[in-house]
């Protein structure tokens, strides 16, 4: 039987709008093709196939859509949009695209196939009018020459693998994730999918041999009610610079369900994991330090990640509204690590999400959904409208694709599904290399560059261009602050590159070996440069006709280097091994393309003491002074101490004028409340100041004395002698009660001498501060047991205390024993975290 076409439909030139990057193409073109009940679509360009004849079909519980399709007709309309998105490579989109719907039957069943092309690809999806029950598969595949170059990267759940150079015909048979690129004969054709929501499943590529990559659906019964259209099976089709660019997969999805977006805003984020681990997430005073450097650079985010809510009793002992209120008071917001576990459910997410709303929390990082299955989908639109309403930014980890979200959902900023800068291994530069032409192709990316505190495989100026190679909505910087201090250009660059922008340009590269891009914010060009392999030139073209100001940092013999000129003609920038470099380009009106980034004034605050000891209704003395250290005067300024509810302090100090190098200074009387909170409180002397600039209100600055608040015994009572902190540092608490007094430690043995004594006290668990690094539901993690000796003679042993278990009393006859010992020892089953507390230990003498 004759093979019978259906159509070659090519987009006409008045629908086509061709960018730089596509001059001399004539666009992509769909050829579909049905032969003995079989329909196929391949993709040509400048009359190259591309992608070769590929089965097209889907099978459904009650009909196979596959074959025994007949030609039914077709209908063909303009699509002809515009938007603007909050992120990504460009804000103001147009979408120009000719859609095609090819009618089938298959008995008394139909199946329409819809085909979208436009400039810069094809994509098609399946309708189904009518219900013929869930979906168990589809025929989809993509057909490549086998002689094809191909980056693919081996299918994982939360899409964390790196993607390799190899050919279409000889990668191993094997599941492969979404985006693959291939070249085909110097046109480059990138696979993925748009539009997945919960009324369908998510997909992959499997590679059957050959150069066939069949999709493969996450579930295996897709439940479908009613009619039905798929995602989009899209293909970007081009020149390199054309997939690089590409919004097609924003372009194919619904437009944005927010109608009011005037509170998303971009911007970097100082992100403290790599910085510090999880013990800097469980520290208030170091994350303050991170807010006032975000704060110095003008930097609005601060990311806290896992391990802030550690203790189960989080509602009521977290110190994050502290933070937010700090933030706040210096520009910053700040944005929580979610396990997905948290709200997972609606019932959940109703008593969790508000807490985070009410604290003033503007942004959730959200992990470990990985999953494409139906089911996570689903908990995709409900989470989606709900954060939107509460006006958090999102961030997904442990994630799947963007598939076109940022332009449905534009308070999703960026996304994981990276094998990112949080990995250890696996981060080569032939990996760095290829991500702007694969997975960043998609949608925003949270790869979290500027690590430069860590061992990395490029070199600062390659690791700098990260933060322009990779688009992100919000940029997690990962790096320490004494890093970025050690390395000016660095933190000078930073300072000025914002993470949305207004066009995107490929200059020059190929995947695993080479990128150049540019990229347009306002009148700015801010380029990324980076290499994979041994040292060579890159080429810097003019990005337009006239004379640049064009301001180059580089790798130098002795670190980083910063050149300087004004030219109209290209640029040939030395990148060392595995290097790069960065420009900020712009019309030459001053002396330097940086601009003023607004940042909170630089003071300092000197508190003395650093530790006071207090009991309820005590009073202690406490100094300061503050120092402007910036270049401009301060305004409005006031100095007090920020004393706990119920506490009291005399009167602060004021000036309504505080000059570059001048002073405040204050002496104040503090009294503890008469029912204060045990543990360690800070109190801050905070300045309070107006600048000069730009501001219309106060900003803070501030430096606390901690005091350690306990309470009296009873006569006859006395403490034993402790440390009277958890093993890292902070007051001790076990099931969400806090202990002024007491010893923290990890299994050991503590020995006092007694006289006359007749009873020992204490409560005693686990440290809450382990309970965010342990399973609860399985109860492992931290296990201990408590002993109490006296003269070598045990006299109490608790049962086995987990991270789960409430506080234990514990009361002990140690009459006549001179010699007492408090043992902590392993729960037996040899797991760490073992940072036991014994609360408020005392003894009756």
């Amino acid at each position: 039987m004759a093979v019978r076409t259906l159509a070659v439909v090519a987009l006409t030139a008045g629908l086509v709008v061709v960018p730089p990057a596509q001059a001399g193409e004539r666009g992509p073109q769909a050829v579909v093709s049905a032969s003995g009940g079989s329909v196929t679509l391949a993709v040509t360009h400048n009359g190259k196939t591309v992608v070769q004849p590929s089965p097209v079909g889907i099978k459904t519980e009650r009909a196979d859509l596959s074959t025994g399709l007949q030609p039914a007709g077709k209908s063909k309309r303009a699509i002809f949009e515009r938007y603007r998105t909050s992120s990504g490579k460009k804000l103001d989109r147009t979408v120009r695209a000719t859609e095609t719907t090819y009618r089938f039957v298959a008995g008394e069943n139909k199946l329409n196939l819809v085909v979208r092309e436009s400039a810069d690809g094809v994509a098609y999806r399946y309708e189904l009018p009518q219900n013929t029950g869930a979906v168990t598969g589809e025929a989809s595949a993509f057909v490549l020459p086998a002689d094809s170059v191909a980056w693919l990267a081996k299918f994982r759940r939360d899409y964390e693998n790196p993607f390799l150079q190899m050919t279409a015909g000889t990668a191993e048979p094997a599941e492969y994730m979404h985006p693959a690129l291939f070249d085909v004969g110097g046109t480059y054709a990138l696979i993925t999918e748009s539009d997945v929501d919960g009324r369908y499943s998510g997909g992959h590529l499997v590679h059957t041999g050959g150069g066939r990559f069949q999709m493969k659906l996450w579930d295996e019964k897709v439940a479908v009610s009613g009619s039905l259209k798929t995602p989009w099976r899209t293909m970007i089709v081009g020149s390199l610079a054309t997939v690089t660019e590409s919004t097609l997969v924003d372009d194919l999805a619904p437009a944005s369900r927010i109608r009011d977006t005037s509170w998303i805003k971009p911007g970097p984020a100082v992100w403290t994991w790599l910085a510090g681990g999880r013990g800097v997430q469980q520290d208030l005073a170091r994350q303050k330090e991170f807010v006032d450097y975000a704060a110095a650079r003008g930097w609005p985010y601060v990311v806290v990640d896992a391990g802030w809510y550690d203790d189960p009793n989080w509602r009521q002992t977290s110190y994050i509204p502290e933070l937010v209120q700090y933030a706040k008071a210096r520009r910053v917001g700040i944005h929580t690590w979610v396990r997905f576990s948290s709200v997972d459910t609606p019932e959940k997410r109703a008593d969790y999400l508000p807490w985070l709303q009410k604290w003033g929390v503007q942004g959730l990082k959200i992990d470990f959904m990985d999953s494409d299955g139906q089911d996570r989908y689903r908990w995709y639109d409900e989470i989606l409208p709900e954060t939107a309403k509460m006006h958090f930014l999102l961030n997904f980890h442990g994630a799947t694709l963007p598939h076109g979200i940022h332009r449905t959902w534009p308070h999703v900023m960026t996304t994981e599904a990276v094998h990112g800068a949080e990995k250890s291994s696996g981060l080569t530069t032939s990996h760095m290399t290829a991500l702007p032409f694969t997975r960043n192709v998609v949608g925003g990316m949270d790869y979290t560059p500027g690590g430069f505190h860590r061992t990395r495989a490029n070199t600062d100026a390659g690791e700098l261009a990260l933060s322009v190679l990779y688009e992100s909505g919000i940029q997690n910087l990962a790096g320490r602050p004494d890093a970025y201090d050690a390395r000016p250009l660095v933190r000078w660059y930073l300072e000025q590159t914002p993470t949305a922008w207004d066009e995107t340009r490929l200059l020059s590269g190929r995947p695993t070996e080479s990128v150049v891009m540019a990229r347009r914010s306002e009148d700015r060009w801010f380029v990324g440069g980076a290499i994979a392999g041994e040292a060579r030139t890159l080429d810097l073209p003019t990005l337009g006709k006239g004379r640049w100001l064009v301001e180059v940092v580089r790798d130098g013999v002795a670190g980083l280097v910063k050149e300087t000129q004004v030219t109209d003609q290209k640029l040939t920038i030395p990148a060392a091994k595995d290097g790069g470099f960065v420009a900020l380009v712009c019309r030459p009106v001053r002396d330097t393309c940086a601009r003023p980034t607004y940042g909170i004034p630089s003071t300092t605050v000197v508190t003395t003491p650093a530790l006071a000891s207090v009991q309820p209704g005590q009073m202690f003395e406490m100094s300061s002074t503050f120092t402007n250290t910036s270049t401009d005067p301060l305004y409005d300024v006031s100095f007090a101490p920020r004393v706990p509810s119920g506490w009291t302090a005399s009167a602060g100090v004021r000036a309504f004028r505080v000059a570059p190098g001048e002073s405040l200074s204050g002496k104040w009387t503090v009294r503890v409340g008469p029912n204060p909170v045990v543990g360690l409180t800070d109190v801050p002397a905070v300045a309070q100041f107006r600048p000069y600039h730009r501001f219309n209100s106060s900003v803070e600055a501030e430096k606390a004395t901690r005091t350690h608040v306990w309470k009296p015994l009873p006569a006859g009572q006395s403490y034993v002698a402790g440390n009277d902190r958890s093993v890292e540092g902070r007051t001790l608490t076990t099931g969400g009660v806090r202990f002024g007094k007491g010893i923290g430690t990890t299994p050991a043995d503590k020995v006092f001498s007694l006289e006359a004594c007749s009873r020992f006290e204490a409560t005693v668990g686990v440290d809450d501060e382990v309970d965010g690094r342990v399973d609860r539901a399985a109860g492992v993690g931290g296990s201990v047991t408590f002993v109490v000796v006296g003269d070598g003679r045990v006299l109490y042993e608790s049962p086995l205390r987990k991270s789960v278990d409430a506080p234990l009393p514990v009361s002990v006859d140690v009459g006549g024993v001179k010699s007492l010992t408090l043992r902590v020892t392993d729960g037996g089953d040899g797991t760490s975290l073992d940072n036991a507390v014994w609360g408020d230990a005392r003894l009756s003498c």
